[in-house]
C-alpha cells in the first residue's frame, strides 16, 4: 500500500521565528523517520507529503495515496488540526484518525466541555475569559485552574496555573491571553490521581489500550503535568500501568468520551479524579503526539509491552477497518 505522511516539522516552524514552547506541538525528524520506518517494516511504500502547503501542491499535480497518515498539527486557528483532513476528504483520499468537525471541536476544550457534559460525563465546571475584563465575572471556587483553550503538549501550563485568589487569576489569565493571543479556561482545580488513557478503534470498537498514571517527582513543578514537567519527564515524572478499580473507573470514561465525540483509530484521553476520588474529564487529543521516546501515547504502550511498530501497525489496522473497502480495495499507481 502507498501511504503517504503529512505532518508539520518542528525545526521548520523555529527556523521562521517559532521558541520552542510555541513550536512544542509539531513533530521533529526522529518522529517521522519512527513513523515511517514502522510503516515500511509492514511492506508499506511511504511518500513524505509534509504540511498543508506541500500537501495542497500535490494534490494539484494529481498525486494520489490509498492512505495518508495525519499528524499535521497546522498553524494558525481554531481548526489547524482540521485543516489538512479537510483538504483530503475533498479529493476523497481517505487518513489516519479523526475527521475535520472532531479536530475542530477536540483542540477547542471548552467546545469539548460543553458536548462531554452534555453527555453527563463528569468534567469541571468552567468558564472561558475573552479578555481581563471577563475575570471579575467568574464565579467559581477557588483554587482553579488555568490554560490556554486551545493548545496541546501542556503549552501554558506551569506551576502559577493553580490559582487561589483573584489577583493570581487575574494576573495567569493575562499573562495567557498576552502570550497565546487565544480565550483562557477556568476550570475547578482538580487535586486527585491523574491519568492518561490511550485508545485504539473507533465506535464501537474502541478500546482501551491501557491506562498511564502520572506521578510527580519531589523536584518537579507542583500540581500540574506542565510544560516543563512533560519536557523533564525523565527527571520529574513516575509513570505507572494503573490496573486497580479507580483505573478501570477512568478507563470507562475514557471510552464514553471517545465514542461520544466521535473519535477515531487511535489517542488519549485524560482524566483526573475530583476530592472525592471520582473521575473527570480533563481533555482528549485525538491527533495524539507519536514520538517513540517522549509522548505519552508511546510511553503507554511501551509500559504495557506493545512496541512501537505494533502501535503503528494497529493504527493503521483501525484506519482501515473503517474506510470503504471501494476505498482501498486498489493500489494507486
Amino acid at each position: 500500500m502507498k501511504i503517504g505522511m503529512t505532518y508539520d516539522l518542528k525545526d521548520d516552524y523555529l527556523k521562521s521565528g517559532y521558541n520552542k514552547e510555541t513550536a512544542a506541538e509539531f513533530d521533529s525528524e526522529d518522529t517521522i523517520f519512527a513513523i515511517e520506518n514502522a510503516l515500511r517494516e509492514q511492506g508499506h511504500r511511504t511518500d513524505r507529503i509534509g504540511n498543508i502547503k506541500a500537501l495542497t501542491r500535490r494534490l494539484a499535480v494529481g498525486d494520489k495515496w490509498d492512505l495518508v497518515f495525519n499528524i499535521a498539527e497546522g498553524a494558525a486557528g481554531f481548526g489547524r488540526e482540521a485543516q489538512v483532513p479537510a483538504l483530503l476528504d475533498a479529493y476523497g483520499i481517505p487518513y489516519t484518525f479523526s475527521d475535520p468537525l472532531v479536530l475542530s471541536i477536540t483542540l477547542h476544550k471548552a467546545m469539548t466541555k460543553h458536548i462531554v457534559r452534555d453527555l453527563g460525563i463528569n468534567t469541571p465546571d468552567f468558564t472561558v475569559i475573552e479578555s481581563e475584563a471577563d475575570v471579575k465575572k467568574i464565579g467559581l471556587p477557588f483554587p482553579l485552574f488555568v490554560k490556554p483553550v486551545a493548545e496541546g503538549t501542556s503549552k501554558g501550563i506551569s506551576a502559577t496555573s493553580i490559582v487561589s485568589d483573584i489577583h493570581a487569576l487575574k494576573k495567569e489569565c493575562t499573562r495567557i491571553l498576552n502570550l497565546f493571543h487565544q480565550p483562557v479556561l477556568v476550570e475547578t482545580y482538580l487535586p486527585g490521581r491523574e491519568f492518561t488513557i490511550g485508545i485504539i478503534g473507533t465506535g464501537k470498537k474502541a478500546e482501551c489500550l491501557g491506562v498511564l498514571e502520572v506521578l510527580l517527582n519531589g523536584n518537579a513543578e507542583e500540581g500540574a503535568y506542565s510544560y516543563q514537567n512533560k519536557e523533564h519527564f525523565k527527571e520529574r515524572v513516575i509513570y505507572r500501568l494503573a490496573n486497580d478499580s479507580g483505573a478501570r473507573e477512568a478507563a470507562r470514561l475514557a471510552i464514553d468520551v471517545w465514542r461520544g465525540l466521535g473519535c477515531r483509530d487511535g489517542g488519549r484521553v485524560d482524566v483526573r479524579n475530583d476530592g472525592n476520588g471520582a473521575p473527570s474529564f480533563i481533555e482528549v487529543n485525538p491527533l495524539a503526539g507519536l514520538h517513540p521516546e517522549n509522548s505519552d501515547l508511546c510511553i503507554l504502550a511501551s509500559h504495557a509491552g506493545i512496541t512501537y511498530g505494533t502501535l503503528i501497525e494497529r493504527l493503521v489496522r483501525a484506519a482501515l477497518d473503517r474506510i470503504p473497502y471501494n476505498y482501498t480495495c486498489k493500489e494507486v499507481g
